[in-house]
């Protein structure tokens, strides 16, 4: 869902089954006010927070390969400590992601073996890991 606390994310937390919410982030300050808003909605709904995704962690240069925090660096990790959640994972900022995704094949499918959707891989694994049992 968009970031945020308002009407949208209210009505499904509270009218469907969720087992789990996970909140996504870019390190930014101003994202993190949001991303803090949410998982402090989805506590006091009663929705398990999962962890925290940080999107767009860093930018490597695809000729020179020099890191770069564009958003600021480790900001859903502190978030994170202060809200007493795990990171699940950090997703890069890389054109990869954003060319897979406009042609409507994303990363882990058409570049399966690459970095990138390795790191989607190993959110996902996390998120499942977390979530809990289905009921019998």
């Amino acid at each position: 869902m968009p970031p945020g606390t308002g009407d949208v994310q209210l009505s499904v937390s509270q009218n469907v089954p969720i087992s789990g919410a996970v909140i996504v982030s870019t390190p930014q300050d101003i994202a993190l006010m949001d991303a803090r808003k949410g998982a402090e909605m989805f506590r006091k709904v009663h929705v398990p927070v999962l962890g925290l995704v940080q999107n767009m962690s860093v930018f490597q240069c695809p000729k020179c390969k020099h890191r770069t925090h564009i958003f600021g660096a480790n900001g859903a990790r502190k978030l994170a400590r202060v809200l007493d959640l795990d990171v699940l994972g950090d997703i890069p900022l890389h054109l990869n992601i954003r060319e897979a995704s406009d042609t409507g094949q994303p990363i882990v499918f058409s570049q399966p073996e690459s970095d990138e959707a390795k790191a989607y891989l190993r959110v996902a694994a996390e998120v499942v890991r977390r979530l809990p049992p289905p009921p019998q």
